[in-house]
């Protein structure tokens, strides 16, 4: 039988296969976080008709004569470069900008994917969109979050409370005006709270002597004095206690003419508060806002990345899981050296690119065609040697 029957047929096979990676990419032009896929060809084994020879002194050297045998798929290849980006404004919408994936644990299997459609559930337990548990750290009672941490799932904790703090220190900014008469008095109300969250006021009274320095009362007493030369504060330290022993600040305050704008610039104490909103930061960390004007950690997002992301295998659902030749897994928090940063509000869409799809869309066609033509170019040498011999 014909060597070029099986080659015709092995050609077959090949461009029907990238016949269906191209088919997927275009179907997935759409899909979040897609990667396309393309077909990388290889001949197979040749057969060998006449050997190399060597160069005599009589006759030169002959090349190898080789027959080959068809085509085959040497392997279909993952494009992992950026998609681009697609506005949605919802929050938990999240979007890596560079290398990177999310973890998410599906049916106790550790996944990972590019498509940040993330919510949350009822649980509050941030979720994807086929209900894959987003893996990261959840940070502790005070914010803090250790990423050394095993990963685990991330949820919204919509009845915490912030336990109330007590005022420890406080500062004030702005500026003390140097043209003030002799005896010109200034009040400013510091907001001071209590172990259990009541909050109570201390008034400091800012008295000029006319020479530019200001003396500081908290109602007991004189705590110190306010000096400035050109403009700049020169008590040292720039910090006052309060005889309720509440350091205050002043290192920001200035002393030039014809303004009065100092004011209290804040102080640590607060009442105890519940969570209103939420925000993520661009390195995947969940903040929560809460009643009592407290900004606080509630979790962070975890980013991985590996040695060779082409090695991943896909699990569907956007998913990619990890295979002996995906390499080393590098997992941390997004926005250091090796790992992209987060984008709230967007996703990332599919990378395909539809003019290049269809140039291969004729080009699997085409390729198609000549290998049917060569199994019909075949047959028809078979036919015209069987009828050779007519009876």
């Amino acid at each position: 039988m014909l060597r070029s029957l099986y080659s015709g047929i092995s050609g077959l096979q090949a461009h029907q296969q990238m016949l269906d990676v191209t088919g997927n990419n275009i179907a997935n032009v759409n899909t979040a976080g897609f990667k396309s896929s393309s077909v990388e060809f290889e001949d197979t084994l040749s057969q060998l008709v006449s050997g190399a020879t060597a160069a005599g002194a009589a006759n030169g050297g002959s090349n190898p004569a080789q027959i080959g045998l068809g085509v085959k798929v040497a392997g279909i290849a993952t494009n992992f470069a950026q998609g681009s980006s697609q506005a949605t404004g919802k929050p938990t919408d999240l979007m890596i900008s560079g290398d990177g994936f999310f973890n998410v644990r599906v049916g106790g299997q550790s996944l990972y994917t590019r498509a940040g459609n993330f919510d949350f559930d009822a649980t509050g337990t941030l979720v994807s969109a086929e209900g894959g548990f987003v893996q990261g750290w959840t940070a502790d009672a005070t914010g803090n979050i250790n990423t050394n941490k095993a990963l685990g799932n991330i949820k919204l904790p919509v009845d915490s409370v912030v336990p109330a703090a007590a005022t420890t220190a406080a500062s004030f900014a702005g500026n003390l005006p140097s043209d003030a008469a002799a005896a010109t008095v200034l009040t400013r109300d510091v907001p001071v709270y209590d172990a259990k969250g009541d909050k109570s006021t201390v008034s400091l009274t800012f008295t000029s002597d006319g020479a530019g320095n200001w003396a500081v009362n908290d109602g007991t007493g004189t705590i110190g004095t306010l000096s400035f030369a050109a403009g700049v504060l020169t008590t040292t330290p720039p910090t006052l206690t309060t005889a309720g022993a509440l350091p205050i600040d002043f290192s920001n305050v200035s002393g030039f003419a014809g303004l009065s704008t100092i004011a209290v610039s804040g102080q640590d104490g607060h009442s105890a508060g519940t969570l209103e909103s939420y925000t993520i930061g661009k390195d995947g960390t969940i903040s929560g806002s809460y009643s009592n004007g407290v900004i606080q950690a509630i979790a962070r997002i975890a980013v991985s990345t590996f040695v060779n992301p082409g090695g991943l295998e896909k699990q569907g659902g956007s998913m990619y899981g990890v295979t002996p030749n995906s390499g080393a897994q590098t997992t941390g928090t997004a926005g250091t050296p090796g790992l992209g940063s987060i984008t709230t509000g967007y996703l990332e869409m599919s990378n395909v690119d539809l003019s290049q799809e269809f140039t291969n869309l004729i080009v699997a066609q085409r390729g198609f065609q000549a290998n049917a033509r060569i199994i019909t170019t075949s047959d028809s040498v078979l036919d015209e040697l069987v009828n050779l011999k007519r009876s």
